[in-house]
């Protein structure tokens, strides 16, 4: 009896206790959600790409921006879109600048240095205060990335534009003193006897076709291999798997290739690119 009545008496006090707990427990739930961060979002509708002010470039181009610095951070960010023979004026940046080539080839020259190609994956670092000025090849667009800091609010210097004389990197006397360049493949194979088809062949076939955005040269490589596999074509297989392996394809990719092709083209292509893909490809 006696028990009884002391759980009696016991069960207000842990009921209150009880209340007191979870109410503690609700309130710091509560602050704990107030002082929680979300993460800030920025969508794609939200950002306006713009063309590229004329003053700063020639030609076409579309600057899609991605972020700007917010303090204490000081670096942003836009992709940059280049119609063929668009480029920027030559210019400079306070702490640098990093261009990622997304899509097409483009061209990026330092002040004194020759004009160098950019493709499609390439990372460019450019030092600070370096100039220099980038943009699309006279026949492919190009797009990249591009992140920049800034020093007091600026990330670039502007300077004078990019004339098409220095655009299309016309030889100076100094330079045409230099000894001639060596002939293209296509000249040593077919110059003397149809210069207009060596000439086509380098001219069109790649500084043009294999220049385009649409396709990687890793692809093309591996179209124009099969190709030229399913037509049983090894001598001109030869060249073609040398310069697959420079664009990106490996050796076991090309004797794959040969593999999947040996069922569609015939076995006696398969062979004849074996025997190709033997004298070219070094063995392991």
């Amino acid at each position: 009896m006696k028990t009884s009545f002391l759980l009696l008496l016991l069960i207000p006090l842990v009921s209150s206790a009880f209340a007191e707990t979870s109410s503690s427990d609700r309130e710091a739930s509560v602050k704990k959600h107030e002082h929680a961060v979300a993460a800030s979002i920025s969508r794609s509708a939200s950002r306006t790409p713009y063309d590229a002010p004329p003053e700063h470039f020639t030609g076409k181009a579309r600057v899609a921006p991605l972020f700007s610095p917010t303090a204490p951070a000081r670096a942003s960010a836009a992709y940059v879109t280049f119609t063929p023979g668009a480029r920027t004026d030559w210019h400079t940046h306070p702490l640098g600048q990093t261009l990622v080539v997304t899509e097409g080839s483009g061209l990026i020259q330092f002040w004194d240095s020759p004009i160098q190609r950019i493709e499609r994956g390439d990372v460019v670092s450019i030092p600070p205060g370096q100039k220099h000025w980038h943009g699309a090849s006279a026949t492919a667009a190009m797009t990249h990335l591009a992140i920049q800091e800034q020093v007091d609010g600026k990330s670039v210097a502007w300077l004078e534009k990019v004339g098409d004389t220095q655009y299309r990197n016309t030889p100076s006397a100094k330079e045409s003193a230099a000894p001639a360049a060596q002939p293209s493949r296509a000249q040593q194979l077919m110059g003397d006897f149809a210069p207009k088809l060596a000439e086509l062949t380098d001219n069109v076939l790649y500084a043009d076709i294999w220049e385009r955005p649409g396709l990687s040269k890793r692809d093309r490589s591996l179209a124009t291999v099969s190709a030229l596999i399913a037509m049983n074509r090894p001598d001109q297989l030869r060249s073609h798997l040398a310069l697959a392996i420079q664009n990106g394809l490996t050796r076991e990719e090309l004797a794959e290739a040969i593999t999947h092709l040996a069922f569609y083209s015939g076995w006696p292509s398969a062979v004849s690119a074996v025997s190709a893909a033997k004298e070219v490809l070094p063995a392991k």
